[in-house]
């Protein structure tokens, strides 16, 4: 049984001839990390021998994240910003100051296939202008002894939310290293994770990690949904998400999986994102299929449908997921920097699942207040009368994945909510401020 958190890995041919492919698979934190290091320490000896690392640059323009030799699009921080409707937010002051993510994180050993989360965010920051990250590193769960030794998963989930929400502060909860082998030590870590965060007055947890349904007994159901019912009620938002379509990232059969298919969790989909790589002007969005990797979406077998996806076009009585979804995709990713300067695209619902996060954050400093369970709220104002340009509707592919047993049918993606991108990407600039002052436009419910 492979209990995952999200995956990583570079799209299929995004590499020069004769070189083998970078990617990231969640068999084991060492096994994922060591890959990626292959990859950074060619990318670094090609990079020193051309001169060194890249100077600071400024939200427009072309970003390669790959060795000098090849040239992988990415986009920048700021590029991202004006894709999704942030950057008007940030020029009026919210940042998401005073708001904290929660990220949890397995702890790992030093080694040379891992990095210094404070060195990557530095040179994050130094490379696209940002301000310094707030980082907290808390290792309550797994008493870590060396608390700043990070994984690529480490180094996606902060700085894709400080790139969103750079005023917020990040807490990188550390988990155990074996959070991961069982649907017992992924209950154990997640509730564990949860009530860290709400002592700690977390605003939003952002969970890039999943498990099939069918994995868990009815106590850990009912363990997770317990955990996440005092989340609600102290007002946290949890958003989480998954990385094989139609099947979980376990594997067969088809099924939705946990947390995401929690109705009291803001789940997140995955798409590809189309945007100018000069200015970053939104120009459209597909949903994200990679083949073996997909969009996790589809119906609860454990949830039925709660009140706020009642009379919901393709939700049945069942709980249907995603809520929501943003880029996915590798080919179409925002670039990470590890130190050196080194650049890495993100991938996989994992990018999803933070970007959303940050988004919250955003809407937290505006309301003045944490907002906590926002479902209520975002599927209000998806079908509210009014056109209020709050997501981007994102209308083509499917979420269908290839396994070694066969293809497994997925759903497609389709006007309005759909299993596979749920309401779509947000417009932050105008999404924020309807979920932080419902009062001001018609009244949108939180709950």
């Amino acid at each position: 049984m492979n209990t995952t958190w999200t995956s990583l890995r570079l799209p299929h041919g995004a590499r020069p001839p004769g070189r083998r492919p970078c990617r990231r698979l969640w068999r084991t934190a060492a096994a994922t990390a060591a890959t990626l290091t292959a990859c950074l320490t060619a990318a670094s000896a090609s990079a020193a021998s051309t001169g060194g690392t890249a100077k600071a640059t400024t939200a427009t323009g072309p970003v390669s994240c790959g060795p000098p030799d090849f040239f992988i699009q990415c986009y920048s921080p700021g590029q991202y910003q004006v894709a999704y409707g942030v950057a008007p937010l940030l020029r009026r002051g919210i940042t998401g100051n005073g708001e904290t993510v929660v990220m949890p994180e397995l702890a790992n050993r030093p080694g040379p296939n891992f990095t210094d989360i404070r060195k990557d965010l530095a040179a994050f920051d130094s490379k696209f202008g940002l301000p310094a990250a707030k980082l907290k590193v808390t290792t309550t769960l797994a008493g870590a002894s060396a608390p700043y030794v990070a994984g690529t998963e480490e180094v996606e989930d902060t700085e894709i939310v400080h790139a969103i929400a750079p005023g917020a502060s990040l807490d990188v909860i550390l988990v155990p290293a074996n959070a991961t082998a069982s649907a017992a030590n992924f209950t154990a870590a997640v509730t564990g994770l949860i009530h860290v965060a709400i002592t700690q007055n977390a605003a939003v947890v952002s969970i890039s990690g999943s498990h099939g349904e069918h994995f868990f007994t009815p106590a850990q159901v009912a363990s997770l949904h317990a955990a996440l019912r005092q989340a609600a009620e102290q007002h946290v938002t949890v958003v989480a998400s998954g990385d094989t379509g139609v099947i979980s990232d376990n594997g067969p059969p088809v099924q939705a999986s946990l947390p995401a298919s929690d109705p009291l969790v803001l789940g997140a989909g995955g798409t590809a994102l189309d945007a100018s790589t000069v200015t970053g002007a939104y120009h459209g969005e597909m949903a994200w299929n990679a083949d073996t990797m997909a969009s996790a979406g589809g119906y609860s077998s454990l949830f039925p449908r709660p009140a706020y996806q009642d009379g919901v076009a393709r939700i049945g009585r069942m709980r249907g997921v995603p809520d929501v979804a943003a880029d996915a995709d590798a080919s179409t990713a925002m670039a990470l920097t590890f130190s050196g300067g080194v650049l890495f695209p993100a991938q996989g619902t994992s990018a999803a699942t933070p970007l959303w996060a940050a988004v919250i954050a955003l809407a937290d400093q505006d309301a003045g207040q944490h907002l906590g369970f926002v479902n209520p709220a975002i599927y209000a104002i998806a079908r509210s009368p009014a056109d209020h340009h709050a997501f981007h509707d994102v209308t083509t592919g499917d979420n269908s994945v290839l396994w070694p047993t066969r293809v497994f049918t997925g759903y497609t993606a389709g006007p309005r909510w759909d299993p596979v991108t749920g309401w779509g990407s947000p417009n932050a600039d105008n999404l924020v401020p309807l979920l932080a002052h419902p009062a001001r436009h018609g009244g949108i419910a939180h709950s």
